[in-house]
């Protein structure tokens, strides 16, 4: 495992409408956590569904998202949720959308980043954004312990809604460029696993099984074919409500909309070409050549 020296400490906490980074400075880690990490709308509930079912499947029935919490969200707080995560008998899998120095890195832990490009990334977080109910901004706004503004309905155009998230640097949620150069910086480390979206919609059978073999976790080989069954995103879409939190109540459309399309390029034939460049453009600048390349996959 790595060593000490090699470790990225945390240096900051992160405070908004969805975030309470201080949990992680009261969370007690086990040998052999699990904790999957991505910007956001990149992956994070299909990862989840492929490590729960790896772990504890096949089982049509696991409820997913209540055993696989959002760590660093602030609702419900943290003198709620860490005893119910303390209290979990099975092998742990966490959420987490924070930047690698605002948590508490583990050398015990494996981690998971799932990356997506940011475009894709943006189209999917205007769906979630734009069909999310009363609930979801009461939960957020009105929750004691709120730092910062609250957080507004989007403008109905996503070309509109990207553009102000590209200026104000992941507006009105978090930094992408903080998220993403963070971990990237520690990709080598030997209990990280980097995924691509653009590669689990290619070829999710072969990334399950490297997945299961950086997480030490033998499955079956009569059990494959219904776990990769479970993990498909049409078997998903049409059973969302195991893998949504509260079971997709924070949409009035219920929780196929959490689990939207799953597909890459939406935003091909609505986002100005000047505004795509500037992305790519300033992806470069604030990753390096390598990281940008890497993200841009589809």
């Amino acid at each position: 495992m790595a060593t000490q020296t090699m470790l990225p400490r945390k240096t900051r906490e992160l405070h908004n409408h969805h975030f309470d980074s201080t949990i992680w400075n009261d969370f007690q880690f086990r040998g052999d956590d699990i904790i999957i990490a991505t910007y956001g709308k990149s992956g994070t509930t299909w990862t989840q569904q492929i490590v729960g079912q790896m772990l504890l499947g096949p089982d049509p029935d696991l409820a997913v998202a209540e055993m696989s919490p959002w760590l660093d969200l602030r609702v419900p707080p943290k003198a709620v949720k860490l005893p119910a995560v303390e209290a979990q008998t099975h092998r742990r899998f966490l959420k987490t959308h924070l930047p690698v120095d605002a948590l508490r890195f583990s050398d015990q832990a494996k981690y998971i980043y799932i990356g997506r490009d940011g475009r894709d990334a943006v189209w999917s977080m205007h769906n979630h954004h734009a069909n999310a109910n009363a609930l979801w901004y009461q939960m957020l706004n009105e929750t004691p312990g709120l730092v910062g503004p609250p957080i507004a309905p989007p403008p109905a155009d996503p070309a509109e809604y990207f553009a102000l998230w590209l200026e104000g640097d992941g507006y009105p949620f978090w930094s992408f460029w903080d998220n993403i150069r963070s971990w990237w910086q520690i990709r080598h480390l030997p209990n990280v696993h980097f995924l691509h979206f653009a590669d689990l919609k290619r070829d999710m059978p072969g990334q399950m099984r490297a997945l299961a073999d950086f997480l030490g976790i033998e499955v079956k080989a009569e059990d494959w074919p219904m776990i990769e069954l479970f993990c498909s995103f049409d078997w998903m879409k049409a059973n969302a409500s195991k893998s949504t939190p509260l079971g997709g109540a924070f949409w009035d459309a219920g929780a196929q909309t959490f689990i939207n399309k799953g597909t890459n390029g939406r935003w091909m034939d609505s986002l100005p070409a000047a505004v795509s460049e500037a992305y790519e453009e300033r992806a470069r600048a604030e990753l390096g050549e390598e990281c940008a390349a890497w993200l841009a996959q589809r």
